[in-house]
Formats: C-alpha cells, sequence, structure tokens
C-alpha cells in the first residue's frame, strides 16, 4: 500500500504531500529551422501555470550535417529563459555581445528584461558532423517592476551543477536551481524558482520539500512515473501539475526497466496581468507595441 503519511516542514509541523490536480499531455509543434517541440504550455486548453510563461522539450531530434536546424536571430522581453542541454549542442550569440556555447548537461540562464535579439544554433561537433539535438527550454516572467531591467545572461557548466541523492541512494537529482536533500545551487535570474533534474531508478521513490507559498509541476522526459499521494500515472512529455502551494512533492518511478527522468520546478505566482505577443511579454498591450515599434526600428 502506498505511504501516504505527512512529512513535516523545518519546524516539525505535519504536512500533507500535494496532490495532482492534472496531468496534460504535451503537444507537438516545429519552431525556428524545423525543430520539433513537445509543448506542455502555453497552449488552447492548456493550464496557466504563473509564473511560468512556456516550456519546451526541443527534440530529441537529428540535425543533419551542414543544415541549422537551430533559431536564427529573433527577439525576447519581459522575462526570463533557462535552457538546458540534455543531447548535443547549442551556440548562443544575441544582441547585447553575449556568446557561448552549451554541450550536454549545460545551462544557460538569460534575463531578457527591456529586450534583445539572440539567436540559438547547432554547435560544435553536431554542427559539423550532425547527430540528436535534446534541450528543454524554460520562460519565467518577470514582475512589472523588473520588465525594463538590463538583459542579463550567464552559462553553467554540466560539471560544476551540484546533485542530490536521496536518503535511500536510489535517486539523484541535478540541482539547477533552489535546494534538494540539503544540496543548494542558484543562477543569476532575478526570479527565484526551484529547477530539479530527478532520475530515479524503476520502483524507487522521492519526498521532494518545496517552499510554501509556489506552484508545483513535473515533466517527463522519460520513463514513467506515479506522482501525488493517489500514485496518479504520467509518462513521457507529460505535465503533471500539483494542487495547493504548500508541501512536498511525491515522485515514483514505475516499475520496469527504465526509471524515471523527470524535472521538478516551482515558483511563486505573480499574480499580475500578463499580455504576451510572440516572443514579448509586457504587463498591457500599449507595452507590447512599444515594443514592437523599438524592434523594427532596430533599438533592441
Amino acid at each position: 500500500m502506498r505511504d501516504t503519511r505527512p512529512t513535516t516542514n523545518d519546524g516539525g509541523d505535519p504536512v500533507a504531500p500535494r496532490a495532482v490536480r492534472l496531468v496534460v499531455p504535451a503537444t507537438v509543434t516545429t519552431e525556428g529551422q524545423g525543430v520539433v517541440v513537445h509543448r506542455p504550455f502555453p497552449g488552447k486548453g492548456h493550464p496557466d501555470a504563473d509564473p511560468f510563461l512556456l516550456l519546451d522539450h526541443l527534440g530529441p531530434v537529428s540535425v543533419e550535417p551542414g543544415r541549422s536546424g537551430g533559431f536564427p536571430d529573433h527577439p525576447h522581453a519581459g522575462f526570463e529563459v533557462v535552457s538546458y542541454v540534455l543531447q548535443g549542442g547549442l551556440e548562443h550569440r544575441d544582441s547585447r555581445g553575449n556568446h557561448g556555447i552549451l554541450g550536454p548537461g549545460d545551462v544557460q540562464w538569460m534575463t531578457t528584461g527591456a529586450g534583445l535579439v539572440h539567436s540559438e544554433m547547432p554547435a560544435g561537433a553536431l554542427a559539423e558532423q550532425g547527430g540528436v539535438l535534446e534541450a528543454v527550454q524554460l520562460w519565467v516572467n518577470l514582475p512589472a517592476r523588473e520588465k525594463r531591467s538590463e538583459p542579463g545572461y550567464g552559462d553553467i557548466r554540466g560539471h560544476t551543477i551540484p546533485v542530490a541523492t536521496a536518503p535511500d541512494g536510489r535517486a539523484s537529482a541535478r540541482v539547477i536551481s533552489g535546494e534538494s536533500h540539503g544540496v543548494r545551487h542558484t543562477l543569476g535570474l532575478r526570479t527565484s524558482i526551484t529547477y530539479l533534474h530527478w532520475t530515479i531508478e524503476p520502483g524507487a521513490r522521492v519526498v521532494q520539500p518545496l517552499p510554501d507559498g509556489t506552484v508545483a509541476m513535473a515533466y517527463v522526459l522519460g520513463g514513467a512515473g506515479d506522482f501525488g499521494p493517489h500514485g496518479i500515472r504520467g509518462g513521457v512529455d507529460s505535465l503533471v501539475l500539483f494542487a495547493g502551494d504548500r508541501g512536498p512533492v511525491l515522485l515514483e518511478a514505475a516499475g520496469g526497466t527504465d526509471a524515471l527522468s523527470v524535472l521538478v520546478l516551482a515558483g511563486v505566482p505573480l499574480r499580475e496581468p500578463v499580455a504576451r505577443y510572440g516572443p514579448f511579454v509586457m504587463n498591457t498591450m500599449d507595452e507590447i507595441k512599444q515594443l514592437i515599434t523599438a524592434y523594427r526600428g532596430g533599438a533592441l
């Protein structure tokens, strides 16, 4: 029988694990130069995930030698981006003079703020010899007071990202941002989020505490899992949304031979108006129109 007993918070008080509110399958689309994208949100009928704006699982897609298969110059403004490469490589360039190359396991954060133009193209051996590209991109909204902030950028090498281990040793998490089992890591984002990549052996179970006041979700990259106190199943490219804003989340890998590879995301909702038009996210449509004018005039 599944153990659904409450865990405790730092003060020792019992805290019930969060129930599952909804499981959403990703829709499949193409972006950039023909890159296949699995997107659980946003989309028609898909859930509001404040403070998160978009989650894209890019690929896995085969890139032919000499073919770009990436994302040429395009603008952004009003939010923050976390890019996480799983396979292959991406090269970043932007109108603020930043340049970086991401390989497997590397992470990039970017505050678009008042606006910039950037590109993300296959890098290194992937561009020259071909291969498989797989990455995850997350957009995080900026509060109104930060939307005109100076853009920022940084690359995090995979070997520097700390790893947390479950007490029984049967699961581990790359702590991209936030905290897990005593291990902490932060990005240069202006917005505080939890971003964990758990790998859980078949049949193993993880209790992941999260800060109070946060919305929480899990996105399955590989394998299958049972989530929450009632064991709601989620398969590859499905998003599991948890109810409430307090308590840990329960993750359990399904039985069999495949480990569960799953992202756990949490953040504090902004509860502010959202106006979005393609790559721009502001609070009003008047602000969007100003950005479009600036972009067309070459001011980003």
